[in-house]
């Protein structure tokens, strides 16, 4: 069986396009994973993915995991309201071009639909231009994310860039 899937590319360009979410009034810290910790990516990938087909990363080794987490140019940032974990993003700095790529990005889905993705969103793209040098924030979205992640790209201040459809 075809099936047939829409990817949008997006980019920011400076932090000043940023249209903020913010936070709902709840305690909360956005917190850099370091050391790097594979246990707390593979969490995120498995439990957010699984609603929305990431399967790249399933069949990694923890040797794969660690080689990925471990690489200097990868960043990883988790949402905890109170102490619970909530949400994350990766980062992945592309220094030679001078951008990055917010390569994963989700909550839990018990925190859905309490405007945490926008504030989410919004702290990933501000602590990509807090990196020296950098012109770009880039992402891809596809039709099995979240039916509200386009959405929320877009009132970020984010613009598409490119689409494509490709047929799996």
């Amino acid at each position: 069986m075809t099936e047939i899937i829409d990817r949008n590319f997006l980019e920011i360009k400076t932090v000043d396009a940023l249209k903020e979410s913010n936070f709902p009034d709840i305690s909360h810290s956005i917190e850099l994973v370091n050391p790097s910790d594979f246990q707390i990516n593979k969490f995120f990938y498995k439990n957010i993915g699984k609603r929305h087909r990431w399967t790249d990363r399933l069949a990694w080794s923890e040797a794969d995991w660690i080689k990925y987490v471990s690489n200097l140019k990868v960043e990883t940032y988790i949402l905890k309201l109170v102490n619970d974990l909530a949400g994350y993003f990766e980062l992945i700095i592309h220094t030679n071009s001078q951008e990055i790529e917010i390569a994963y990005f989700g909550l839990l889905e018990e925190y859905h639909n309490k405007k945490l993705g926008g504030f989410l969103l919004s702290e990933a793209i501000k602590k990509s231009f807090l990196k020296k040098n950098i012109k770009r924030v880039w992402l891809h979205t596809c039709t099995f994310d979240h039916k509200n992640a386009l959405k929320n790209y877009l009132a970020r201040g984010m613009k598409i860039y490119k689409k494509e459809t490709v047929k799996i």
